[in-house]
Order: structure tokens, then C-alpha cells, then sequence
């Protein structure tokens, strides 16, 4: 039988081949480098951006240390106001008429004294992020509110008739205007404390049921829930 014969192939040109790999490899590395590089670039943060950044932490690390320091102001004003709520409270008349204790002149300026305390202690407030501003206001709103009240009652201390009548419900009013404004306050501080990490914090002035103010929660002093 005859036999065929073909021609012998060349042999693949093997450093070649590995060359064309190489060259591949290469440039597909060079563009994922070129590639990160933009990504990197339009990615980063500008130097307007990181200068933000940087004042933006140092005003809420700020504004933590004024949420704290209102907290302790708004304790010791608590603090001091209580007993002239309580003393208002037993002199102011829900009616109009006289009330059940007898207040003595020394009392009045005892009340005078820490109402003005308490007015001084919220003058020149700093200046903090929005939500502390407005707790801040609204305790310092009440405070003078609570100053106004006695000075309305020391005022009817020194009329007689209608005019004492209607004066002590003056009094009565803005004594009960204050509560509410302070509870106010008061919850908005609560919830400043809460954001800022340190806790609830119940600043919260005595109520009588029906004054209307808000109440703190339910939830544990120094609770983060």
C-alpha cells in the first residue's frame, strides 16, 4: 500500500505566543492602574470638602460640652426656682381671691432674688447647633417668665379690690405660662442630651395635674434608649 506522505507543520513559535501574553498582561495591569487612579482621583475628598469635614466634627464635639453645660445650669436653676414655684403656688389664687398662706415681705424678696439668679444664669448665652439654641431659649424664656410672675405678685401685694383680684391672676397666669415654656425646654434638652450620647436628663419642674406643661418620659435618667 502506498503510503501518503504530508507535510511536517511548523511548530508554534512558543516565545512568541508567551510574548503577545506578556504584552496583554501588561497593559490590562496599566489600565486598571490608570483606572484606580481616576477612580482615586475624582473619589477624593477636595481640600474644601475635608475642611468641612474638620469643622463639622469640631462643632458637635463643641456642642456635646454645651448640651452638658446647659444640662447643669438648667439642674441649678432648677434647683432654685422650686421654692418660689412652691411659694407662688400656695400664694397665687386660682379664683382671683386671696390666697391660703400669708406671704411676708422678706418672702416676696427671696423670690425676687432667685428669680433674677435664675434670669442672670441664661444671659449671654453661647452660640451651639439649632436644636440646643432652642432648648436653651425656651428655659431661658421661662425663667424671665417666672421673674415677671413675681414681680406681677409683688405689685398686687400693694392693691386692693378688683385691681389686687385681677393682678393676682395675672400672676397665677404667667406663673402657669412659665411651667409650660420651661417643660418645653425641657423635653428639648432631653432629646439634645439623648442625640449627643449622654443619656436622657430630666430637668423637668414640679407640675400640679391640669397645668398642662409636659412631662418627662418614662425612661431612666442616663438611658440611651
Amino acid at each position: 500500500m502506498a503510503t501518503i506522505n504530508r507535510p511536517r507543520q511548523p511548530a508554534p513559535d512558543r516565545p512568541a505566543t508567551r510574548g503577545r501574553v506578556l504584552a496583554l498582561a501588561s497593559a490590562f495591569a496599566l489600565g486598571a492602574l490608570v483606572a484606580g487612579g481616576v477612580v482615586f482621583g475624582v473619589t477624593r475628598p477636595s481640600s474644601i470638602e475635608q475642611a468641612a469635614d474638620g469643622l463639622r466634627a469640631e462643632s458637635a464635639l463643641r456642642d456635646r460640652t454645651q448640651i452638658r453645660t446647659l444640662t447643669e445650669l438648667a439642674r441649678g436653676t432648677r434647683t432654685r426656682l422650686i421654692p418660689v414655684l412652691d411659694g407662688l403656688a400656695l400664694a397665687l389664687p386660682g379664683d382671683g381671691a386671696a390666697g391660703p398662706v400669708a406671704v411676708t415681705a422678706a418672702d416676696d424678696e427671696k423670690w425676687r432674688q432667685a428669680a433674677a439668679t435664675a434670669v442672670q444664669g441664661f444671659a449671654d448665652p453661647p452660640s451651639g447647633e439649632t436644636a440646643t439654641n432652642v432648648a436653651r431659649s425656651c428655659l431661658a424664656s421661662a425663667v424671665r417668665q417666672f421673674a415677671t410672675a413675681v414681680d406681677t405678685y409683688t405689685m398686687a401685694r400693694d392693691l386692693t379690690g378688683p385691681a389686687r383680684a385681677a393682678a393676682l391672676d395675672l400672676a397665677a397666669r404667667q406663673r402657669a405660662d412659665a411651667l409650660f415654656t420651661w417643660s418645653i425646654g425641657a423635653t428639648a434638652l432631653d432629646a439634645v442630651n439623648v442625640d449627643a450620647g449622654h443619656g436622657h436628663q430630666h430637668v423637668f419642674l414640679p407640675i400640679s395635674p391640669g397645668e398642662g406643661a409636659l412631662t418627662p418620659d418614662t425612661e431612666p435618667e442616663g438611658s440611651h434608649q
